[in-house]
């Protein structure tokens, strides 16, 4: 079977400039995301998709108050400022984005957590580009909830554009979420969202 052309269609690049306008000019059903100067579509979220930011949400404010968890938070991510991301939740303590515009800067970030779409760029997208973009914008910690795997990876201590440690855990485990979170999540929740 021949693959079609649309599987091999080449992404365009865009400007930071020439993103921000389209982003701007976008319908509200659509979310736009600039990673490595790409263009990509953020998928609309399952229902399974929200209830497991909602758990995380939870689980950080039980255990740091000060903390909250902001959805589709636009960052300025990657090398030079040159990618525009919007994790599933942001971790940052309270107030932290008063004042700011749609695409903040990754100062004072705490966290950004990904969680897996089922499609068909979720492998690059999710798992690759965009952990690097939020190493390179040197954020602390990032959390990888991969529902294929029905595993949490936990990557920490960013340098040079990479993370340097990453940890992997099963739905059901004990995971500790290094400093400066420093919360401990117990996930058998998860597996009530495995299928």
């Amino acid at each position: 079977m021949t693959p079609s052309t649309a599987d091999h269609a080449p992404r365009a690049q865009l400007s930071v400039e020439e993103f921000e306008q389209l982003a701007r000019s976008a319908p509200e059903t659509v979310t736009l995301e600039l990673i490595n100067g790409m263009l990509e579509v953020k998928p609309l979220p399952d229902g399974d998709h929200d209830e497991i930011i909602m758990w995380v949400a939870m689980q950080c404010m039980q255990q740091q108050p000060e903390l909250r968890l902001y959805r589709e938070r636009g960052l300025r991510i990657g090398g030079y400022r040159n990618g525009r991301a919007r994790p599933d939740g942001t971790l940052a303590r309270a107030s932290r984005f008063a004042g700011d515009g749609e695409w903040s800067s990754p100062d004072h970030i705490l966290m950004t957590v990904e969680v897996t779409s089922h499609d068909h760029d979720t492998d690059r997208r999710d798992r690759t580009e965009k952990r690097d973009g939020y190493a390179a914008a040197s954020i602390p910690v990032h959390l990888l909830i991969d529902r294929d795997h029905e595993t949490l990876v936990v990557y920490s201590e960013p340098e040079k554009g990479r993370y340097r440690q990453r940890t992997a855990y099963g739905y059901g485990d004990t995971v500790p979420v290094p400093g400066p979170v420093d919360i401990t999540l117990d996930t058998e929740e998860l597996k009530d969202y495995a299928r």
